[in-house]
């Protein structure tokens, strides 16, 4: 990507929507699709990072998904396992910081030492924030937000008078990074998916036809390009940017 870095996305959030439907369209069991889309995010991983994108936003399990059938679920979760511990010493000499969101709790054990262990590991990294969710959900987002500032009011370490916008961004998973300025979607389907309700305010979003597995970085690059093109206004009017602008 050769735009200046003022003009990219200082973060992009992805839905990896489309290994199933990859994988039925090759005769492949979904497994297979899965496999796939992790070389996808690889390559997307190293074209963010080397583009200059400040955060990356993984949606990797949502909490809908464990309704899928038991023994996709559970390959997927094996998957989880053998990516972390294949994936990390890359990630890590690349200088990726790593940081999950979403109810580890609900995750297999060794899963969340393999996660805890990734994010100590790469904690120090600056390069690139690559944040991963798993069994993430956007309303499960905003209310273990409101039940952690719940208990600080019952505590007496939190008045309610003093809950704002601002209190409650400091709860939400995504606490500390910039909010996405661009979404993208993959896999043709027009929804968000109660992903990152709070945050997605004002991001642009891209829906594009393309199945994951198939998605790299040449279809990374043309949603900058969509991000580049639009006019972000956040509420004010074009007139109003204008002036801003002289």
């Amino acid at each position: 990507m050769d735009k200046p870095k003022e003009h990219l996305p200082k973060h992009v959030a992805i839905i990896m929507d489309g290994n199933g439907r990859w994988a039925s369209a090759h005769g492949k069991a979904r497994h297979a699709g899965h496999r796939a889309g992790v070389r996808s995010a690889r390559a997307v991983v190293e074209a963010a990072a080397e583009a200059g994108i400040e955060v990356l936003t993984l949606f990797a399990f949502s909490s809908e998904n464990w309704s899928r059938p038991t023994d996709e679920v559970n390959s997927l979760m094996r998957l989880f396992v053998e990516v972390l511990q294949r994936e990390v010493d890359a990630l890590h000499d690349n200088g990726i910081q790593l940081r999950f969101i979403g109810a580890r709790d609900q995750l297999p054990t060794i899963l969340q030492k393999r996660m805890a262990d990734a994010e100590a590991r790469t904690a120090g990294n600056s390069r690139m924030t690559l944040v991963v969710a798993i069994a993430y959900g956007g309303r499960w987002d905003v209310l273990q937000a409101v039940r952690r500032i719940a208990q600080k009011i019952e505590a007496g370490e939190l008045q309610p008078a003093e809950l704002d916008e601002a209190v409650l961004s400091r709860h939400m998973s995504l606490a500390g990074l910039p909010p996405p300025d661009l979404l993208i979607r993959t896999g043709g389907e027009y929804r968000v998916s109660n992903f990152l309700l709070w945050d997605l305010t004002y991001s642009e979003i891209h829906f594009c036809e393309t199945l994951w597995p198939e998605f790299g970085p040449e279809q990374l690059e043309e949603a900058v390009r969509f991000f580049v093109s639009r006019q972000r206004r956040f509420g004010r009017t074009a007139a109003q940017l204008e002036v801003i602008g002289d």
